[in-house]
């Protein structure tokens, strides 16, 4: 009785016209250049693991629960990932991809999902086309391996896309495969870069492609027609709108008597939760179409030693809120398509992840689905009336 249930709890989430789409972050299995750069069998399993509480109440390290410290390299983890994203909501996964001039690092994961058709999850690419730096050791200038960008990679680029994006799992919108750029202005000339992958796109039979730009920095804040891109991806946390970190505004002198954490306060860049959910809620709407996004929380001490920053006093109930308000703003939209992308699945040494962690369990897991189910419950009363 119990599995029907939830089944029937499944469907009603997957049914929904809201898509929650979670970016999934490949990282967790060893590779050469990773042995070479950082130590034998580094995978991001090394940075979680080394991470310390900092200051008072402060929630470090953070530690995977149901599927333990995984490897990627395991189909049945990938297959134990789906079931669980799908279980709790989420439509697909938005894999970051690491294309450097035809060569692909940590490959291995996404290769066998799309050689095997395993698992048959909806899923689609993001580009994380930013050098690799030692920047997690604080030597961001020394270059570890470098974009080059040039006409003819992005006619390699599109040709070798163009097979992923014919996959019958291939996230689409408008009947055009999706795909998202992180630093679209890191390109020398996006609107070329378009302009090429689009028409060869229509020439390997793709047809159109639906390019987005992610927004994270100040300078990818603008209308992203301007660089033939068709629509924007929020990135959170949104870092232009965070505000002033705590010991900067009005709890720095409080917590300095108190000889609270002063040198965290000092070394990192740590905000309330709630307030930087508050900031978020309050952007302004934009002229072009922009697809919400939100994120359960966001840590990356595990990676920065120095210059971290921390968003305090995460819990799935605030996280609830922000994603209920992101849902409604998405369903008001005048978008045919209604995707809210989740920051992340499983980002585990930024400390933003819906997998079920020691702390949390599967709140967040919960939080989601349960926002999901609230907005197909709306949708079809709202629809019931018309009637």
């Amino acid at each position: 009785m119990l599995g029907i249930y939830k089944f029937l709890l499944v469907e009603s989430v997957m049914s929904s016209n809201i898509k929650a789409i979670a970016f999934y972050l490949p990282q967790y299995h060893p590779i050469p250049e990773n042995d070479r750069w950082w130590g034998k069998g580094f995978t991001e399993w090394t940075n979680v693991t080394k991470a310390k509480p900092l200051f008072l109440h402060h929630y470090q390290p953070h530690l995977p629960t149901d599927l333990g410290f995984y490897d990627l390299r395991l189909p049945e983890v990938r297959q134990a990932q789906t079931d669980m994203a799908r279980e709790y909501g989420i439509y697909g996964f938005c894999y970051y991809h690491y294309w450097f001039n035809g060569k692909r690092l940590l490959e291995r994961p996404f290769n066998e999902v799309l050689a095997t058709g395993k698992p048959d999850f909806p899923f689609c690419l993001c580009w994380a086309n930013e050098n690799w730096t030692r920047r997690w050791d604080g030597f961001e200038k020394e270059i570890l391996i470098k974009q080059n960008y040039s006409k003819e990679d992005d006619q390699h680029h599109i040709q070798w896309l163009a097979r992923v994006f014919q996959d019958p799992r291939y996230i689409q919108i408008d009947g055009k495969p999706l795909f998202l750029v992180y630093r679209v202005n890191n390109l020398p000339n996006p609107q070329k870069t378009a302009e090429i992958w689009r028409e060869e796109a229509y020439k390997l039979g793709v047809g159109d492609i639906f390019l987005c730009r992610v927004e994270s920095f100040t300078d990818e804040h603008d209308d992203p027609s301007v660089m033939g891109f068709d629509a924007s991806v929020e990135f959170q946390p949104d870092w232009t709108q965070m505000g002033l970190p705590l010991q900067k505004g009005r709890l720095w002198e409080f917590s300095r008597k108190l000889r609270f954490a002063e040198r965290a306060y000092s070394d990192h860049r740590i905000y309330e939760y709630s307030d930087v959910v508050k900031r978020m809620l309050a952007k302004p709407n934009v002229s072009y179409e922009r697809f919400a996004c939100v994120t359960p929380s966001w840590d990356n001490t595990a990676r920065r030693q120095k210059n971290a920053t921390i968003l305090h006093n995460s819990t799935p109930e605030i996280y609830k809120r922000w994603l209920r308000e992101a849902i409604k703003k998405t369903a008001t939209s005048k978008s045919g398509e209604k995707i809210v992308f989740i920051n992340a699945w499983n980002e585990w040494a930024e400390g933003n992840h819906l997998e079920p962690c020691q702390r949390w369990g599967h709140a967040y897991l919960e939080a989601t689905r349960k926002v999901l189910l609230e907005s197909e419950v709306k949708e079809n009363r709202e629809f019931a009336s018309v009637g």
